[in-house]
């Protein structure tokens, strides 16, 4: 732990997945595995073309604008960022330029952590953009793939106003969970629809900020706290040793092979993109009428859905932040709820049963694929309410539910899971072990209550699981105090 005061921030670049086409072109905006399949002449740059802006993209702007509490300009318009690469056809991006007119200037985002606590998130600025293609390196050469050319981008860009990894972490999980219940983005990692880059700097002094330091395009979350732990421990390395000044503002990139970060290019002026107002692309005028449509359109957020599951359903506001987290799973738990199973028996089953099957990096099981549906966790769950299964019997239904995707009546029926209910035959079993055990009940009543669980433990074996623990327990004790 760095005994140094820590900023942070984070420029956040998500891609708009929930529209047809792109930003600025007609070509399909979707993912695929097979490369340059989704591609237009605008994407590509060829001579004579003219963008056009996707009303669809500016309408879900707007609306994360005002989620923000951002001030919405009365105009929009573009800029051209210039400079040449590989990956960007037209040599120049589409984008707009802070610090002039965005699509969202300033705001904020009070976050909760998760001790109740809450902390905000200053927003410098949130802008539309297109994405670039996509570069591959390779051992003897390089790939370019022009599918990801021209997709909605929007980059949000924090000021230094975070100052622990796990404050990172827990902005940056609400902010993914904003844009999925908006249906803006998936904002899924593993296709490339988020990326972030990080600031880091550290400083005795809490009212000076320290040299920052740039890493970009760390593509998951767990590489953002690592990144930010590693910063921060090469840099208070460096304060210790009274070489600060050997910290300089440049711009690394992160190696998860190694877990560190390394240097790219040293960045003591911002780079001068030649920016300049988009040509083809004029001035539009934003509608205060369709602003505030779009404010009324906003659904429940995170939180408030968090609200509801801790006011309404006395969940621990510990499950309840688990649920949120995901738009899936928050949707999983209320079909789980109008299906009728007990708010905190639901929570309880999918953050420890579901989760741990969906975030088993073995297998690539959604929980909106998962065998094991909210009908049949509702089945499996009624059925454990009735004392039809017994607690074990039910995990045993649930893990052959997921491995031969059968219903759960149709799973008991031929496995044969049932539980002993029946207080005579139960009776009877106990009784006559308690008859071949006069020893072990000599020695339970000399004070050796331990033998409880053996006794428990003989019918269980002999019953294979089947007899109800808690009519055992009662029969049980009631015939070893007759002894």
């Amino acid at each position: 732990m760095s005994s140094y005061y820590v900023t942070i921030g984070l420029e956040t670049h998500v891609e708009i997945s929930n529209t047809k086409s792109k930003v600025f072109s007609n070509a399909v905006n979707g993912f695929t595995d097979k490369p340059n399949v989704n591609v237009s002449p605008v994407d590509m740059g060829f001579p004579g073309i003219l963008p056009t802006v996707n009303k669809e993209c500016v309408r879900m702007s707007l609306m994360m604008a005002s989620i923000l509490h951002s001030r919405i300009p009365y105009y929009l318009y573009f800029e051209r960022k210039n400079y040449y690469y590989p990956d960007l056809p037209k040599g120049y991006q589409i984008t707009q330029n802070p610090p002039e007119e965005t699509i969202g200037n300033g705001g904020y985002l009070d976050i909760r952590r998760s001790d109740g606590s809450t902390f905000r998130v200053e927003i410098d600025n949130f802008h539309l953009e297109e994405d670039a293609a996509k570069l591959t390196h390779l051992y003897d050469h390089s790939t370019i793939n022009y599918n990801r050319a021209g997709v909605p981008l929007l980059e949000l860009v924090t000021t230094p106003s975070i100052h622990s990894v796990d404050d990172a972490i827990t902005y940056l999980e609400y902010l993914r969970a904003i844009y999925q219940y908006c249906g803006i983005s998936d904002a899924d990692s593993r296709k490339g629809e988020v990326r972030c880059d990080v600031n880091v700097s550290i400083s005795p002094d809490k009212d000076k900020l320290g040299t920052k330091v740039e890493v970009k395009n760390v593509n998951s979350f767990s590489n953002v706290r690592e990144t930010i732990n590693y910063e921060i421990q090469r840099q208070t390395e460096l304060w210790d040793a009274g070489r600060e000044a050997e910290i300089e503002q440049e711009t690394r990139r992160f190696d998860e092979a190694t877990g560190t970060t390394i240097h790219m290019r040293s960045k003591v002026d911002a780079i001068d993109y030649k920016y300049f107002v988009e040509p083809n692309i004029p001035k539009i005028k934003i509608d205060k009428d369709w602003v505030k449509e779009i404010q009324k359109s906003i659904p429940e957020l995170p939180y408030e859905r968090m609200d509801k599951y801790t006011k309404e359903y006395n969940l621990s506001e510990y499950d309840a932040n688990i649920i949120i987290k995901d738009i899936k799973t928050s949707n999983y738990f209320n079909e789980c709820i109008s299906l009728g199973i007990d708010p905190k028996t639901a929570a309880n089953w999918i953050n420890t049963q579901i989760l741990g099957v969906v975030n088993d990096s073995n297998n690539d099981i959604e929980i909106d694929t998962i065998n094991v549906t909210p009908k049949r966790l509702f089945e499996i769950t009624d059925a454990l309410k009735t004392n039809k299964i017994s607690s074990k019997q039910a995990k045993e239904v649930f893990k052959l539910v997921l491995d031969e995707d059968l219903d759960p009546d149709v799973i008991m029926k031929e496995h044969d899971i049932v539980q002993m209910n029946d207080d005579s035959e139960l009776e009877s079993l106990v009784k006559e072990l308690l008859d071949n055990s006069t020893e072990q009940i000599a020695d339970y009543k000399s004070g050796h209550t331990n033998l409880f669980g053996y006794f428990v433990g003989q019918i269980m074996k002999q019953t294979k699981g089947k007899a109800n623990p808690v009519k055992l327990r009662e029969i049980l004790t009631d015939e070893l105090n007759k002894r």
